[in-house]
């Protein structure tokens, strides 16, 4: 329990910054896995869904909910599990 103002600002600040992040992290999750199930089926739909899912990374990236270097090497594997697929 929070005995200042300040203390009780900040609670609602957290909660507040902590549904954003689970909004984008979850947004990223949803998409990795359509990504997945696209490329089992085509190549063209995988192909969309990459882009759609490397624009998330670098928004979650830019607004520091995840680490640049972290977007950076998820895009990086997803490029290459998209490359080596038929």
């Amino acid at each position: 329990m929070a005995n200042t103002k300040s203390a009780e600002k900040n609670i609602r600040k957290t909660q507040k910054n902590r549904k954003r992040n689970l909004f984008y992290k979850d947004r990223i999750k949803k998409m990795a896995k359509a990504f997945n199930s696209a490329l089992k089926k085509s190549k063209d739909e995988a192909g969309k869904k990459l882009i759609e899912l490397f624009s998330a990374l670098d928004k979650a990236a830019l607004k520091k909910i995840i680490h640049k270097n972290k977007a950076a090497r998820q895009k990086s594997r997803l490029q290459t599990l998209f490359n080596k697929s038929k």
